[in-house]
C-alpha cells in the first residue's frame, strides 16, 4: 500500500518541530492537537514551504526530500494541493478564473480530475461568473478547495479549512470533503483542533503536542488507547466503530446496525440497508455488569465482553476508564469504587451495557 513517510527536526523562533510520521497514502489523515502544537508547521514542511535541515519526505515511490542525499523538490513540483486557513483567492479574478488557475497548473496529459467533475461535485456552477469578494465564507472555501483539487494533486493538504465558519456552513462543506475522499480518492492530510471534524472525516489520526507527534494510528486504535486520555477531551473519549445498517424497525423508531457479528440499536436512520455508518460510543455511556446477563433490562445494547486493561487509578479522579473487548475495543468509564466492588481484573468476562450512541454524521459543528 502507498505510504506518506516524513521526518522533520526544525528550529523556528520560539518553537521546535520534531515529527516522525508513516501514514497510509489514502483516505483522510487528521493532524490533531491544540493551538501551537505544530500542526500547520508540519503541513508546511510536507508541502516544502518550510525546510528542515534534516528533513525527509517520501510519498508513494517518490522521494521529495532527503537532505542527507541533497534531494529537495520545490513545492510547485510536488504535485500537492494546499488549502490554507484563509481562502487566498485572487480578488482581481472571477471565480472561474481562480479555478482555471489551478486547472492550468497541471499539463493536460497529467490531469486525472476533470473540470466538470469538480464543478459539479462542489456545486460551483452558479458561482463561476461572480467576483470572489461577493462570496460568502462558505462559498469562498468551496472555491479554494476546487482550485486546489483542479490541479490534479497526488496529495491534498488542508489547514483547518473550516475555521471561522458557522455550524451551518460546516455542515455544508464536510460532506463535500467526504466526497473528495470517496469519489476522487485523493489522499488528504487534514489539520484541525476540532474533534468533531476528526470523527466525521478521518480514517487515520496523528496526535501532536508541543511540536512533537505523540501517537498515530486508525481512529479506533487511538480512541481506545487508555494512555492517550491527556490529549483528548474527557467528553470525547470512547470507541469509534465502523458499522453497517442491517435493518429498520419503524414501528419502534429504531435502526439496527452491525459490526463484527454484533449489532446495536440506534434512532431510526434515513439511510438504506447496507449503508456504512460510523458511530462513537463514549466511555461515559457504557456501564459494566458482572455475573449472568440480565434477563430483562431497558438497555437494548448489551454485549458480552472481556476486560483488557484498567486505566490508571488516580486519586484526584473518582472515575477510571476500562478497556473492553467486544470483538473490537470498547471503553467504559466507571468509578474507582465500582472497580473495587466488582473486583475487576484483566481477562475477566463481563457484560457491557451501551446506554447511548453518537452518530458521526449527527455530530454538531464547533461554534
Amino acid at each position: 500500500m502507498n505510504r506518506l513517510e516524513a521526518q522533520f527536526d526544525i528550529d523556528l523562533p520560539h518553537f521546535r518541530l520534531q515529527a516522525d510520521i508513516n501514514l497510509p497514502g489514502q483516505g483522510v489523515t487528521a493532524i490533531f492537537g491544540p493551538s501551537g502544537s505544530g500542526k500547520t508547521t508540519l503541513l508546511r514542511c510536507l508541502a516544502g514551504l518550510e525546510r528542515s535541515a534534516t528533513g525527509r519526505v517520501q510519498f508513494e515511490d517518490v522521494v521529495w526530500q532527503d537532505e542527507q542525499q541533497e534531494i529537495f523538490t520545490p513545492p510547485h513540483q510536488r504535485s500537492v494541493g494546499y488549502v490554507f486557513q484563509d481562502p487566498r483567492l485572487f480578488p482581481h479574478l472571477s471565480v472561474e478564473s481562480n479555478l482555471r488557475y489551478g486547472f492550468t497548473r497541471t499539463p493536460a496529459a497529467k490531469r486525472y480530475i476533470g473540470w466538470n467533475q469538480v464543478i459539479d461535485l462542489l456545486d460551483l456552477q452558479p458561482l463561476l461568473h461572480r467576483r470572489t469578494h461577493r462570496l460568502s465564507g462558505g462559498e469562498q472555501r468551496r472555491v479554494a478547495i476546487g482550485r486546489a483539487v483542479l490541479a490534479s494533486p497526488r496529495l491534498l493538504l488542508m489547514d483547518e479549512p473550516l475555521v471561522g465558519l458557522d455550524a451551518q456552513r460546516k455542515r455544508e462543506i464536510i460532506p463535500l470533503i467526504q466526497q473528495l475522499r470517496d469519489e476522487l480518492h485523493i489522499p488528504i492530510v487534514y489539520v484541525t483542533h476540532a474533534i468533531n471534524e476528526v470523527l466525521q472525516l478521518a480514517t487515520t489520526l496523528v496526535l501532536m503536542e508541543g511540536g512533537k507527534t505523540v501517537a498515530s494510528g486508525t481512529l479506533s486504535e487511538i480512541f481506545s488507547r487508555l494512555d492517550l486520555d491527556q490529549y483528548l477531551d474527557q467528553d470525547t473519549i470512547g470507541a469509534v466503530l465502523e458499522t453497517q445498517i442491517e435493518a429498520h424497525e419503524p414501528e419502534f423508531g429504531l435502526t439496527r446496525i452491525g459490526f463484527n457479528g454484533r449489532h446495536l440499536f440506534v434512532p431510526q436512520q434515513r439511510l438504506p440497508v447496507g449503508h456504512a455508518l460510523r458511530v462513537h460510543v463514549l466511555s461515559r455511556d457504557v456501564s459494566i455488569v458482572v455475573g449472568s446477563p440480565p434477563r430483562q433490562t431497558s438497555v437494548l445494547n448489551v454485549f458480552e465482553a472481556k476486560v483488557v486493561e484498567i486505566g490508571t487509578m488516580s486519586h484526584d479522579r473518582h472515575s477510571v476508564d476500562i478497556k473492553l473487548d467486544v470483538g473490537c475495543p470498547l471503553l467504559a468509564r466507571i468509578t474507582r469504587k465500582s472497580v473495587a466492588v466488582l473486583n475487576l481484573t484483566p481477562g475477566q468476562t463481563v457484560y457491557a451495557n451501551v446506554k447511548a450512541v453518537a452518530l458521526s454524521h449527527d455530530l454538531p459543528g464547533i461554534p
